[in-house]
């Protein structure tokens, strides 16, 4: 089965690197248990974008991500980050991940566990710096004032606040997040899918988002790329022609309700086994 590479911005296929991709795979398949997860991934992401990858549970969204990551290696094709493998960029410190879970240490407060990766990163820095490293992450993510609370303390949504300060205190190119907000309720989600468009304005990074919310993905993404399932390989992409800033009033235009429609239409595509855009 040949799998058509997918379109970018301007019709591009997504597949050839520009200088403005900062991600590029290229061919990417990943067997597992002698299982096909991915098969023949082409991507190109670039810089400054924010992406989301949608598709059905099971479809490898994770896995793909993981790839980009370098937390897992692809069988074949290749990943570049900035021309660097995704383990080589890693250790630059260009990458940062946000998990479901925001694994917060319990004894630390949010400052400190804002600043803990950069601690193990850059031994050179010293209390003073990780906290005031910390503590600027935080007034960015808007916990400020909860900089010596506990993670007991904090609700759900203020401990995923906590983990994102913690992956930008890095102050990595890239952010990879799996789906973060998956276990909050529908108003926090909101609220937090908000500020983290906010973040990604004032701070340029590229964002690669992983969510099952179509509203989410629409509102928040400058692209969308659809994964079908077994194997998992992407089958369409959809470029959101939203203009920025957005806010939660988006959901309200018409443009908006029409997005969703699309992306509806193209996930039930790829729910179907083997199909192909």
């Amino acid at each position: 089965m040949r799998i058509e590479p997918i379109r970018a911005a301007g019709g591009r296929p997504a597949h050839i690197r520009h200088d403005d991709d900062l991600i590029s795979a290229k061919g990417v398949s990943v067997v597992m248990a002698r299982q096909l997860i991915l098969q023949n991934i082409d991507l190109a992401i670039p810089k400054g974008s924010f992406v989301s990858l949608i598709g059905p549970s099971g479809c490898g969204k994770s896995t793909l991500l993981k790839v980009l990551a370098g937390l897992v290696d692809p069988t074949s094709g290749s990943v570049a980050i900035a021309g660097l493998s995704p383990v080589e960029a890693a250790r630059k410190r260009m990458i940062g991940l946000v998990f479901q879970d925001a694994n917060l240490l319990p004894w630390k407060n949010a400052v400190d566990n804002a600043s803990m990766l950069l601690s193990i990163a850059d031994k050179s820095l010293s209390r003073a710096q990780l906290t005031e490293r910390g503590q600027e992450m935080l007034e960015l993510v808007g916990l400020g004032d909860s900089a010596h609370k506990r993670p007991h303390e904090l609700s759900g949504g203020m401990r995923q606040r906590v983990a994102i300060a913690r992956a930008l205190a890095l102050d990595p190119a890239v952010l990879l997040m799996d789906e973060p907000f998956g276990a909050l309720d529908a108003i926090t989600r909101d609220q937090m899918g908000q500020s983290l468009l906010e973040i990604w304005q004032r701070t340029g990074k590229t964002i690669v988002l992983v969510t099952h919310s179509i509203d989410e993905a629409i509102h928040l993404s400058r692209h969308v790329h659809v994964l079908g399932i077994k194997p998992g390989r992407i089958t369409e992409s959809l470029d959101v022609d939203l203009p920025y800033p957005r806010d939660l009033s988006v959901t309200e235009d018409p443009a908006f309700v029409r997005l969703t429609v699309q992306l509806r239409t193209m996930l039930r595509a790829g729910h179907q086994p083997g199909a192909a855009s």
